[in-house]
């Protein structure tokens, strides 16, 4: 059950961080789909660092237990205001996505917690 826990956690982190980076860079798609969502321009950067500092958190619980709760808790809880906000957007077929990053997430708790 570890070995699984600590796959699911590094594929979540990578997911959360690589999602955090490509914001911080302002990839052309991602400001595209912002925008279309009406996220203020001015959240943007903090965005991106919450879901940067959420993957480094992920992986730093795989050492401290409690900072990878945390972290994943936090995670999933912007993933969900993520599909939130772009269900509001009335974009409702890309309410997926965010839900697609919360999953690992959510499944590295589970596996934290059973192991």
């Amino acid at each position: 059950m570890r070995v699984a826990y600590v796959v699911v956690s590094l594929l979540a982190a990578l997911m959360a961080g690589f999602s955090g980076v490509v914001l911080l860079m302002r990839a052309q798609w991602i400001v595209k789909a912002l925008e279309d969502y009406r996220v203020p321009r001015g959240w943007w950067t903090w965005l991106g660092v919450a879901k940067v500092a959420g993957a480094v958190g992920l992986v730093v619980g795989l050492a401290v237990p409690v900072i990878g709760v945390l972290a994943g808790v936090g995670l999933v809880v912007y993933f969900v205001g993520a599909a939130v906000t772009v269900a509001r957007a009335r974009w409702y077929a890309h309410v997926p996505f965010p839900l697609v990053y919360a999953a690992p997430v959510l499944a590295a708790l589970v596996l934290g917690y059973a192991a």
